[in-house]
């Protein structure tokens, strides 16, 4: 039997219920959204600029930075990978490249949008878009790139914040037909906007569920029973570890100690887990010639020396 493909994957995931996919920020919040039981995650263009770079979601990464954070990721989990490839780089034939290198990379989803360069985020006044005509004719370019017909197609729409809702809806019908798998309308205002869009557009919806937008934070009960496939969760990862980080950095330079936050931490042998310490010590067991080639490295136990993290 043929390996499943991690686009196959996850069509198979959204066939069955609506899933929740939290954004990912690195190769090891991608492992701990998979060891919680998700069934994918989303490497967004905001939480990589933001988290990798220290730079604004204005499209100032490059093809090249994403494809390789992309294949850093990817082959950390099982889970599929969706990728926010923002505009795709430039025009039509720039898109084919796009696709290439990250379906290559190991991506599941490649989302595009309609936004104009330079870009902002999709719930920030202030947006430009292409026309529709060229956002198919991009779409069409990611199409005929694709390698893998499992790999999904996601043309997001931002002509919500900008031509209004009845153009997003017009759009997307547009980018369905133009060969895109899934719809992703971004800052829609209200429950209700998200209820009519689903009504009018007959395919997997995306639902973008960041929080401190336009949009309201529906559950994902609420998102499943009006008829999308899935909701993302892009940027809560990275926001809820940088607070975490501002509160641990105030605290040493207030008391000069961590010890009030060592009850909030993630322990060594928590992260020694999730580094999945235990395998490689197994593998490195197994190439000694001898017992006394080498010491164990202890780490499967949590007993590992502390200097190993200096």
């Amino acid at each position: 039997m043929a390996k499943t493909t991690p686009g196959r994957a996850l069509r198979e995931a959204v066939a069955d219920a609506t899933i929740a996919i939290p954004g990912a920020f690195n190769a090891l919040s991608a492992r701990m959204i998979e060891d919680a039981g998700f069934d994918a995650a989303y490497l967004s263009g905001a939480a990589f600029s933001a988290g990798e770079l220290a730079l604004p979601d204005v499209g100032l990464f490059t093809l090249s930075e994403l494809t390789e954070h992309t294949r850093r990721i990817a082959r950390s989990v099982e889970i599929p990978l969706l990728v926010d490839a923002d505009t795709g780089f430039g025009e039509a034939v720039n898109v084919e490249r796009t696709i290439r290198e990250l379906e290559a990379a190991g991506a599941a989803a490649i989302q595009l949008e309609d936004q104009r360069l330079p870009k902002r985020c999709g719930h920030l006044s202030g947006k430009s878009l292409v026309s529709a005509d060229e956002m198919c004719e991009k779409l069409r370019a990611a199409l005929a790139a694709r390698g893998n017909p499992d790999l999904v197609l996601i043309a997001r729409t931002d002509a919500r914040g900008v031509e209004g809702f009845s153009q997003a809806v017009d759009r997307a019908q547009q980018y369905l037909d133009a060969g895109a798998d899934w719809i992703f309308p971004e800052a829609l205002v209200d429950r209700d906007e998200f209820e009519r869009f689903a009504e009018a557009i007959e395919a997997p919806l995306v639902a973008n569920m960041t929080e401190f937008g336009k949009s309201p934070l529906l559950t994902l009960d609420e998102l499943a029973e009006l008829g999308y496939a899935a909701v993302l969760f892009p940027v809560t990862l990275l926001r809820a570890a940088m607070k975490g980080a501002e509160a641990a950095l105030a605290m040493i330079a207030d008391q000069g100690t961590q010890r009030d936050l060592l009850d909030v931490m993630q322990t060594r042998q928590e992260l020694y887990e999730l580094l999945r310490y235990d395998e490689y010590e197994a593998r490195d067991r197994a190439t000694h010639v001898s017992p006394g080639d080498g010491a164990s490295w202890g780490f499967a136990d949590g007993s590992g020396d502390s200097e190993d993290e200096r």
